[in-house]
């Protein structure tokens, strides 16, 4: 389990982690979202002793990482791909983070197989592809075997079979009970990994909720009935939004899947019921609009300035001049 209790860190005049408590919980996927400069690396550098807080704590099954005997034990991570020594192999490299916290070489091994570099072990890690340093990367987080995983940005570099099989990897990871706390900036791959999401905005926290109960706070129904105030009146009592559309009626609220059974409860025909719903994506510009540090200006069409409003015609012929 991860906990950070009033997590704090200022540079100079800015806050770039801002009083943040939170806990990741075991035996699910937590996904990490935010805006660039949101604080999220700063986060994960605290909780793994890279940085220092300015005030509060980041604790990893309630003791912080330099309290952790033999580390790579308990919590592996991957902050970025650069792993080892460009003329160190792969399994030389793996070897001694092994012997430094009293891991079998066996788990060396193990540790390649599993993120598919068995073939290329005695290879030089200079050799190697973005995606097969982040495969490398990989099975660092993993050698010490640990109960607690940290990925940032995990899927940088890998094709789309390494991300189908970094999704899996982590899925699994949780059903074996680990905690699996992971930042990523494809919202898409989050929404197919993620069962939790914690998103944070300019160092604050702005949601800390399973992702099905963020994508419902929008989620919406259309019912088409022929008996429309009768049913308005059954669902308005149940505690449910009702409001006429074409046809029918707009459902929403915090149990619209519950519209079936009030309607066969009160032997109203239903002629249909469809529910709709935001995206990740809409549901994160909302909860992190004004968040960015960082906005580029969208492009306009280029004019070139002596000839903007001029007639083609007579920019033709002034060209062959």
């Amino acid at each position: 389990m991860i906990r950070f209790e009033s997590l704090t860190k200022v540079y100079g005049d800015k806050r770039a982690v801002d009083d943040i408590t939170v806990t990741i919980h075991p035996g699910r996927v937590t996904g990490f979202l935010g805006p660039n400069g949101a604080g999220k690396s700063t986060t994960m550098r605290m909780l793994l002793g890279l940085d220092r807080p300015s005030a509060g704590t980041a604790l990893i099954d309630d003791r912080r990482y330099a309290e952790l005997d033999r580390p790579l034990r308990t919590v592996g991570a991957l902050l970025e791909p650069r792993t080892g020594h460009p003329g160190q192999s792969a399994r030389s490299h793996l070897l001694g983070m092994a012997r430094s916290n009293g891991i079998s070489p066996r788990r060396v091994d193990e540790a390649l197989a599993t993120v598919g570099l068995d073939d290329v072990g005695r290879s030089r890690i200079g050799t190697f592809s973005l995606g097969m340093r982040q495969r490398l990367g990989i099975a660092s987080a993993l050698i010490g075997d640990p109960k607690v995983l940290v990925f940032d940005e995990p899927v940088n570099g890998l094709d789309p079979e390494g991300v189908s099989w970094i999704r899996r990897l982590m899925r699994s990871l949780a059903a074996e009970g680990r905690t699996v706390f992971v930042s990523s900036h494809l919202l898409s791959e989050m929404a197919d990994t993620a069962d939790h999401l914690v998103i944070i905005a300019r160092g604050r926290l702005v949601a800390d909720a399973p992702l099905r109960e963020l994508l419902d706070v929008t989620r919406t129904a259309h019912v088409r009935t022929p008996e429309a105030s009768a049913l308005a009146v059954v669902l308005a009592n149940a505690g449910l939004e009702v409001s006429a559309a074409e046809e029918g009626l707009r459902v929403s609220g915090t149990d619209i899947d519950s519209i079936g059974a009030l309607a066969h409860s009160h032997r109203i025909r239903i002629d249909e019921l469809a529910f709709t719903g935001s995206s990740l994506e809409d549901v994160y510009a909302r909860l992190t609009a004004g968040g960015t540090d960082y906005r580029a200006i969208s492009p306009a069409t280029p004019t070139h300035p002596t000839t903007a409003g001029q007639d083609p015609a007579a920019l033709s012929s002034e060209a062959l001049r």
